[in-house]
């Protein structure tokens, strides 16, 4: 009788309950840990986006002319919509370039002038803290698609390498169209079908593919060997085909930039600013990107090869494509970095006992580059617009009318109308390349070839000089007699690099035309003399 009823309190429930009770439990621990996940995503996502406001900031320095003339300076002149109060270089007027970037600058500056709060500082500024959002929202992307194919400590060493990457840092926030084709190539990574992923999507990535192309078209070269993988690996060929036909649209716009490709690669224009031997990209050219980082890509590669395959293919894909034209740059092969940050956050999670002196090095190597690069290394391009930008301040409406800015320098040295944002006169070198046009000269390769020649052809007269000379300090002595005998005195010295090269010179003079006014005999000759006719 004891046993009968003690028999029953020994009965364990039924199977439906015992489910029950699992599920119920489950969902609640599902729950609790979903908040932490999330919480744990808005901070990393704050500091994220802190950490490239940050950035922003401390880049004050130039790297490429494209970075503007290709970008605010259009933009600018879009703006305006005035053919005397900007400029646009040769490859807007030959049709190889498209106006999509541009465009979306220019709306930016369109809701400052509505809002009268176009001031030069927030036209410099706004687009860069607009860019460093957006790279930003990738940075987040990119760390969820890597905390959906590893694990937390892989997750969080690939972020990790990814932010102190001196060359992101460098770039990342700069209005290049080469930075916004990486940011959208990180947003398409985050949807395309990676083994492992569970956040693909056909649709989003190649959409945003579509958008990259348009913005630049050489994406295609980084996103071939994804498309073909894809494709290959795609059971209902079709039906991605057709299912995903709404971003065929934006592949269509992309045809008008087939004049890019003809110009800079059937034609070879792109190599008249410049050429390097073919084996650059892999001497040079990719160990510079990517930094201290490599000998932690190169370890990452020997671990995580057979995973990420089509990721490591494409890197090696790009570089060897690039390598085949002739005019290099560090920049082109900026979108594949992000892909090689995968190998490296591998290659320091399994390092296990040398992983924090590891990552300490590669945060000192990678925060002396960054700084160094973006605070010191060529920045008297831009302090020089500042400088010049005075004297809209000093002269005001009249400013068109009495100063007169020539800059001495190779062609798209400097910034132009986007950095002073009125309307003073300014002239640089030309230096379009030889299209087949008649009557086709380099006005920079004139100069240079016997600056004083130039200088005395170009003005005759007292009455047609310029009132400022800007001139890296290397042509100084060169043209010492033309600037002595129409008495031009140096009235700024700003430093630009280290490592001064060819016409680049290590500081920026700023040379003033003493007495540019109207002749006045009654009035002290000590800084003023007449201006002499022919």
């Amino acid at each position: 009788m004891r046993m009968e009823t003690l028999r029953p309190r020994l009965k364990f429930g039924s199977k439906a309950e015992d489910v029950k009770l699992r599920k119920r439990r489950s969902l609640l621990y599902s729950k609790e840990e979903g908040k932490l996940l999330n919480h744990g995503l808005l901070r990393v996502a704050v500091f994220i986006v802190f950490f490239r406001l940050i950035n922003c900031v401390l880049v004050q320095t130039s790297f490429v002319p494209d970075e503007y003339w290709q970008s605010l300076e259009v933009s600018h002149r879009m703006n305006l919509n005035s053919k005397t109060y900007g400029y646009l270089t040769w490859e807007w007027k030959a049709g190889i370039r498209g106006f999509a970037y541009p465009l979306f600058f220019a709306v930016l500056y369109k809701i400052l002038h509505l809002l009268n709060y176009d001031t030069v500082y927030l036209l410099i500024w706004l687009p860069r803290i607009v860019q460093a959002l957006l790279a930003a929202f990738a940075d987040v992307k990119f760390f969820l698609l890597i905390r959906s194919l590893e694990t937390e400590d892989v997750t969080r060493w690939t972020l990790f390498c990814h932010l102190c990457s001196w060359f992101s840092w460098f770039c990342c926030t700069r209005t290049l169209t080469n930075t916004t084709e990486t940011t959208l190539t990180c947003l398409a990574l985050f949807y395309f079908p990676l083994p492992g992923s569970k956040l693909s999507s056909s649709k989003m990535y190649l959409s945003l593919v579509a958008l990259a192309v348009v913005v630049r078209p050489t994406a295609l070269i980084v996103w071939f060997p994804l498309l073909m993988y894809h494709f290959w690996h795609e059971a209902d060929k079709l039906r991605l085909i057709t299912h995903n036909g709404n971003s065929w649209p934006l592949f269509q716009w992309t045809l008008v930039q087939f004049n890019f490709i003809k110009f800079n690669i059937l034609h070879g224009v792109a190599g008249f600013y410049g050429s390097h031997p073919w084996h650059w990209y892999f001497t040079q050219g990719f160990p510079v990107v990517i930094g201290p980082h490599l000998p932690f890509f190169l370890h990452g590669c020997s671990l995580a090869f057979r995973k990420y395959r089509i990721l490591l293919v494409t890197v090696l894909w790009t570089v060897a494509v690039y390598s085949l034209l002739p005019h290099k740059e560090f920049r082109f092969i900026y979108p594949v970095l992000p892909f090689c940050m995968i190998f490296c956050g591998i290659s320091l999670t399994r390092l296990k006992a040398w992983r924090r002196a590891a990552a300490a090095l590669l945060l000192v190597s990678n925060l002396a580059l960054a700084l160094y690069t973006s605070l010191i290394h060529q920045r008297g391009t831009l302090d020089v617009m500042s400088h010049l930008q005075t004297l809209c301040e000093v002269n005001g409406d009249a400013v068109s009318s009495q100063s007169d800015v020539l800059f001495l320098m190779p062609c798209h040295s400097t910034p132009f109308y986007s950095h002073v944002h009125c309307p003073l006169k300014m002239r640089f070198l030309e230096c379009p390349p030889d299209l087949g046009e008649d009557g086709y000269f380099e006005e920079a390769a004139q100069f240079y070839n016997n600056p004083l020649l130039w200088l005395r052809t170009s003005f005759p007269y007292k009455s047609s000089l310029p009132t400022h000379l800007v001139l890296f300090d290397v042509l100084e002595k060169e043209i010492s007699t033309f600037l002595q005998g129409n008495n031009f005195t140096r009235t700024a010295e700003i430093f630009h690099t280290h490592v001064p090269e060819g016409r680049l010179g290590g500081n920026i003079f700023i040379y003033e035309r003493l007495g540019g006014g109207q002749c006045c005999p009654n009035l002290e000759q000590k800084f003023h003399y007449c201006l002499i006719g022919p």
